[in-house]
């Protein structure tokens, strides 16, 4: 595997020598920017970064506008930003989810907390890329389906069944994204009880895929599946999945709010709802979803 390239993007010195002194035993190669128009210059020369961490204030311009510039850029959109800021508001939080700020560090941060946050967004690109060469395998005989149900009981299967039902979306690669999330959530939240907490320790300690192995296997959980169905209407798809979990209060999960904003989970639903499908309901009491996207005329 390549090595893995970021820029850095903060107006202070101090603050750039921290992260690269943070970073300089991890498989990651950093450039430098000190500035909001500078960072632009060099992403534009060179598109070919793998994550961007980003300050939100800085003189000039600052974090939010080159986020917007990097989402109204085609080749700049699809890297991962992870916000950097003083104090994570609400308000922040809520308007940097609406630009495309899914990661935040609130400084000052320690190390680990750095590393877990990047390669949990590293982690959600490399899940896009191979869901879009995914997605053309499976286009073909798919756009043949008018409805169908699956059962879904491992992480391979949420992979498989969101590249099958995501390509008959128009954007299925925003689909595809809030698709396998909410299936992700079904299998280790739902069906498994691994708790949001759980999940943060588990990924830090890059564990997350072997514990959600390991409770697969236990006996009380063989039978454990999630439904998915899905139906096609004119110019709608309507997908539904359904847990054997006793549910949850989705509704502080519709948002990302500052205390989870800094964890490197739990804005799946949020970004599920904000950016991947035209609707989302949850169903009392919080095991079944239902989600709509719209399809090609």
């Amino acid at each position: 595997m390549s090595q893995v390239r970021l820029l850095v993007v903060d107006d202070e010195e101090i603050n750039r020598d921290i992260i690269a002194e943070y970073l300089e035993d991890s498989d990651f190669e950093l450039a430098m920017a000190q500035d909001g128009e500078s960072a632009l210059q060099r992403l534009h020369a060179d598109a070919a970064f793998d994550a961007v961490i980003l300050d939100r204030m800085m003189p000039g311009m600052d974090g939010l506008q080159v986020l917007r510039s990097m989402q109204s850029d085609a080749q700049l959109r699809g890297i991962p930003v992870i916000m950097q800021t003083a104090a994570a508001s609400r308000e922040q939080v809520a308007e940097g989810l609406k630009e495309g700020a899914y990661y935040y560090l609130t400084k000052p941060y320690h190390r680990d907390a750095l590393v877990t946050i990047v390669r949990s967004a590293l982690d959600s690109v490399q899940r896009r890329k191979e869901l879009a060469g995914e997605i053309e395998q499976y286009r073909g005989v798919i756009a043949l389906t008018q409805s169908a149900r699956f059962r879904v009981r491992t992480l391979q299967d949420a992979r498989a069944i969101t590249a099958a039902i995501s390509g008959l979306a128009t954007d299925s690669s925003s689909v595809s994204l809030g698709l396998l999330e909410l299936l992700i959530n079904a299998i280790e939240h739902g069906n498994l009880g691994i708790t949001f907490h759980e999940k943060a320790s588990l990924l830090a300690a890059d564990r997350w895929e072997s514990e959600i192995e390991r409770r697969l296997a236990l006996p009380e959980n063989t039978d454990k599946y999630a439904d998915v169905s899905f139906e096609r209407e004119p110019q709608l798809l309507r997908i539904s999945i359904r847990d054997r979990g006793p549910g949850f209060d989705w509704r502080s999960y519709l948002t990302l709010n500052e205390s989870r904003a800094l964890y490197p989970n739990g804005r799946g639903i949020a970004v599920a709802r904000h950016v991947a499908f035209r609707s989302l309901e949850f169903v009392e009491p919080g095991n079944q979803v239902i989600a709509t996207a719209t399809t090609p005329q």
